[in-house]
């Protein structure tokens, strides 16, 4: 019987195969000598990083990388390991040639983050035993394992930190829309319903060139089929979910137009600190930095100075045109 290329859970969208996994050439390439070296030797794969904007792919990464090394996954997050004996339990329970992957690992705890220091170097772990001049460090041998980071947020980790992973440090790139049309096409086959390659064509110009915004318009595409008693995702059926999510031409959603707005009218397009502009738009930094700016970046639409941010007249004229 022919193995299926993805699982058939329709909430669970991300390849199981390495094969199946679109774009990232330049740095599955890389991992694949990582992988094929470490397995020849009989070693666990070294340490590596990957970075970029959220939703491409960085944890669909690890998965499948641990998938090719035959090994388990341990899976934990940098706002979780808050302090030292959070990451002693993990360390120390771990199989040899385990794989650990922490993500948004730019939030560890400096203490935890100190304590990786040498599990990832010399494969130990150094325990502090008791309070003032009577402690002692005890210093437990770890089984060998690898340590998989994903952020968004590269610059907020130590200098020291991003050197221990000694595999490599990836930055991941938005998709050609060529790749996100093929990561639609797939998705369609897993949750079992047609779609025109127009309508896939126009999901992947809206999708910000990001697999996971690109799987949610089309899961509420489908929905929006159902609702109007289509069996298959047509340019009509597009139209009508992108009218519904006010998505516009660009792919920009309320939100965005809203952050654009604020910074237009309200400061004059700017200079404008992070955060007053957090203030003003009553949402996080964080929120801003990683889930906002990276695409408005990208289409030229904002700028970062010394002095803060600055809407360009290629964001005004998108606005004045969605009057």
């Amino acid at each position: 019987m022919e193995k299926e290329s993805t699982p058939r859970g329709e909430y669970h969208l991300r390849p199981t195969e390495w094969q199946y996994y679109i774009g990232q050439n330049a740095i599955k390439k890389a991992l694949e000598v990582l992988m094929r070296a470490a397995k020849g030797r009989g070693e666990t794969m070294e340490h590596v990083l990957f970075y970029g904007p959220a939703g491409l792919g960085k944890t669909t990464l690890a998965h499948l990388v641990a998938r090719e090394m035959q090994t388990p996954l341990r899976v934990t997050a940098g706002p979780a390991l808050e302090r030292a004996s959070d990451i002693a339990a993990i360390l120390t329970n771990l199989a040899p040639g385990e794989i650990l992957f922490i993500d948004e690992i730019h939030r560890v705890n400096k203490t935890v983050e100190e304590m990786l220091y040498p599990a990832m170097e010399r494969r130990s772990l150094d325990i502090i035993v008791g309070k003032g001049p009577s402690a002692r460090t005890i210093q437990l041998d770890l089984p060998p394992f690898t340590l998989i980071g994903a952020t968004t947020r590269v610059a907020l980790l130590s200098h020291p930190f991003r050197t221990r992973f000694s595999g490599g440090i990836f930055r991941l790139e938005f998709y050609q829309q060529q790749e996100v049309e093929t990561i639609i096409a797939q998705s369609a086959r897993q949750l079992a319903i047609p779609i025109d390659p127009e309508a896939a064509r126009m999901i992947a110009e809206r999708s910000r060139l990001t697999p996971r915004l690109a799987n949610h318009l089309l899961k509420r595409s489908r929905d929006v089929a159902y609702v109007v008693e289509q069996d298959a995702i047509t340019p009509a059926i597009v139209e009508k979910t992108f009218d519904l999510l006010a998505i516009d031409t660009l792919g920009l959603e309320s939100e965005d137009r809203r952050f654009l707005d604020i910074l237009i009218h309200k400061f004059n397009g700017g200079p404008v600190g992070l955060s007053t502009l957090a203030a003003a738009a009553a949402e996080d930094p964080d929120t801003i930095q990683e889930v906002y700016e990276p695409y408005l970046l990208r289409l030229g639409f904002i700028e970062r100075t010394p002095r803060g941010r600055v809407a360009t007249a290629r964001a005004l004229q998108h606005l004045k045109k969605l009057i």
